[in-house]
């Protein structure tokens, strides 16, 4: 399995732990149920929800894009990061890492939805759910922040300014697309499936968390102390 390829199964799992992570989990069942309050019938709420999840992935695919392309673009950043990129990988891996891990907590407080963005939402009628995807995948929790920048890392590293930006937004997109499909059914086992997602989210975290930072503590050793 080619470096490449690692790099792209990786940004494909970053997206889907991001979705299904507490914060962006609860957040995508609210919205989609908001949505589902105010359309009329299953096959727009499928659409709605199909929409809203696209919302998701465009956003966090063209940050993601332009942080990339952004930094391989400019010659002074680009000329840094070549030089540079092995010995900043390792540290960058290891703070994520501790983010994933709950060693480090930040509590940014908590906006919901505001009235302005509400009534525009509704006015657009199920192209608001579109509108609401890209908004509420701007709002970044702690987690779902130290995620996507992971994914941003590994981006750069493989100097990649679309693909892995488009998979990681795909990852992001499986999640909602199956709470869109639970809610539109009427499923009765919407409860049950939020907290078997929510455990094995708590599992696939720490795991990841732990890979990360025990790459993250051999390349800081490698290429930072024993160079």
């Amino acid at each position: 399995m080619t470096e490449f390829t690692i790099a792209a199964l990786s940004a494909l799992w970053l997206g889907v732990l991001t979705s299904i992570s507490p914060c962006p989990l609860a957040t995508n069942i609210a919205a989609i149920s908001y949505i589902g309050g105010r359309v009329g019938s299953t096959r727009r709420m499928m659409i709605a929800g199909l929409l809203y999840t696209l919302g998701r992935v465009v956003a966090y695919m063209t940050l993601a894009f332009v942080l990339v392309n952004t930094m391989l673009s400019v010659p002074q950043v680009s000329m840094f990061l070549q030089k540079y990129m092995h010995m900043l990988v390792g540290p960058l891996l290891v703070l994520v890492a501790m983010f994933l891990l709950g060693l480090i907590q930040v509590n940014l407080g908590g906006g919901g939805v505001s009235e302005g963005l509400k009534k525009r939402v509704d006015a657009m009628g199920v192209w608001g759910s579109l509108l609401l995807g890209i908004v509420f995948a701007l709002a970044f929790c702690p987690t779902s922040a130290a995620l996507f920048f992971g994914n941003v890392v590994a981006s750069i590293g493989a100097g990649s300014t679309f693909l892995l930006p488009l998979l990681y937004g795909i990852g992001t997109a499986l999640p909602v697309i199956l709470f869109a499909a639970l809610i539109a059914a009427g499923s009765q086992k919407l409860g049950q499936t939020f907290g078997a997602v929510s455990k094995v989210e708590w599992w696939a975290r720490t795991f990841t968390g732990t890979v990360m930072l025990m790459v993250g503590l051999y390349m800081t050793a490698r290429y930072i102390f024993l160079a």
